[in-house]
């Protein structure tokens, strides 16, 4: 029996080692989770049993358990890298073969799927052209975009405080000066900001404020392109209300409602052949006349140019968001992740990836960050769960249990002997 007891001892250590060493090698991986082999004693006794003082034949490995505890996350300078904190798998396609992985090193490839190194499809939640996400269908994330056609101003919102301190241009005693936008003098202050056409062009809208002999009056002329007369009169630009009135509080009490501005593109650039005119409203709610020098406070628009894709970003619940040139983002598509009942049922077959078994479970799929799955972590990748130091610690006690069974082994011999030699 001893003989057994000593073979048995070098199989379970053999395994030990070959665990500990694949651990040790996959230090670097990214994504990957140590293994543990399990052991368990033989006995040689019968269901009936066989008495108390039976003796064991030797042990063997039970299982090569895994261990799904958080590995460290690590930023990369890649925005596609994605690790999860917390539970879940990253669902992977392969040709309709579905695995699971935990290594969210991510590309897109050649026709515009979010894939890892071997070519696998990253499965998710696809998004509408209006880059609503819709959660009702997996599929292979697919991350093309057409560009982002304009959208010409259709709302300026503008606010800002005018010095009530301020004193009115004259030409003389109670002469308003004339407004020139080329003469500074004619004028107390001025702002502009962009506006698009129906092409994308863009446009410097500049609005000018006069304030005028009346207490709490103002003047307001605005200018597209810099177009005015030889007198400096804005030319080609139509306000349907010109003139600003507060209140002792300093509220703006006229106009109530948003300005409406017109424009006649054909007489500014007929050659740029965009729709004529632009028509947008300019809301100056939010102004006032405090005794304060002048500033803006609100100045936003609804218009913007063409863009092409240039870049993403994924949020912590996965919602990829393209990034384009004109500075809008357009959402693409979300990560899906899964998990199981009994994730230690999963069989490994390599590249970082699993595949579910009757011991596991089926899938639980859903969106990051609800129910028990975890978060997602751009830019970054989960490392390995091995404690390196641990593991060379385990190696050699696994090397000194090896050549403690190589000397039972080695002790049984030397008996043999002697009873042969008598």
């Amino acid at each position: 029996m001893s003989f057994q007891h000593g073979l048995s001892g070098l199989s379970v250590s053999s395994t030990n080692l070959d665990v500990i060493g694949n651990n040790v090698a996959n230090a670097n991986t990214i994504g990957y989770k140590e293994s543990q082999a399990q052991f368990t004693d033989i006995y040689a006794n019968s269901l009936a049993g066989s008495g108390a003082s039976q003796i064991g034949i030797g042990s063997r490995v039970a299982t090569v358990a895994q261990g799904f505890n958080q590995g460290g996350i690590k930023p990369t300078s890649n925005p596609l890298d994605v690790a999860i904190n917390g539970n879940g798998f990253f669902r992977m396609n392969d040709g309709g073969v579905v695995s699971y992985s935990r290594n969210g090193q991510f590309l897109v490839d050649a026709k515009g799927f979010l894939v890892n190194a071997t070519g696998s499809n990253v499965t998710g939640y696809m998004a509408d052209q209006d880059g609503n996400v819709v959660a009702s269908q997996l599929a292979n994330l697919n991350l093309t975009s057409t560009d982002i056609t304009p959208k010409p101003t259709t709302a300026f919102d503008l606010g800002f405080n005018l010095n009530s301190n301020s004193i009115p241009p004259t030409t003389g005693p109670a002469t308003l000066m004339p407004f020139n936008a080329n003469n500074p003098k004619s004028y107390n202050n001025t702002t502009s900001g962009e506006v698009f056409d129906s092409l994308g062009n863009s446009h410097v809208l500049s609005v000018y404020f006069q304030k005028t002999l009346t207490p709490g009056n103002w003047n307001i002329f605005a200018t597209v392109d810099g177009k005015t007369d030889n007198l400096g009169v804005p030319q080609f630009v139509t306000l349907d209300n010109t003139a600003l009135t507060f209140d002792n509080n300093g509220k703006l009490t006229s106009p109530s409602v948003p300005l409406n501005v017109s424009v006649n593109l054909n007489s500014i650039n007929p050659a740029q052949g965009a729709a004529s005119p632009l028509d947008f409203s300019l809301d100056l709610s939010k102004s006032t006349q405090f005794g304060s020098p002048f500033g803006v406070n609100v100045h936003s628009h609804d218009g913007f140019t063409s863009g092409k894709l240039a870049g993403y970003t994924i949020s912590a619940e996965g919602i990829i968001q393209g990034t384009f040139t004109n500075g809008r983002t357009k959402t693409l598509g979300q990560i899906a992740l899964s998990n199981f009942a009994n994730p230690q049922g999963l069989t490994p077959t390599g590249n970082g990836n699993w595949i579910e078994t009757p011991e596991s479970g089926q899938p639980l799929v859903g969106i990051p960050k609800t129910g028990t799955l975890g978060v997602l972590a751009s830019s970054s990748v989960e490392e390995a769960n091995i404690d390196l130091t641990a593991e060379l610690v385990k190696m050699i006690t696994a090397q000194r249990m090896y050549q403690a069974n190589a000397k039972t082994i080695e002790t049984q011999n030397s008996i043999m002997q002697t009873l042969v030699n008598l």
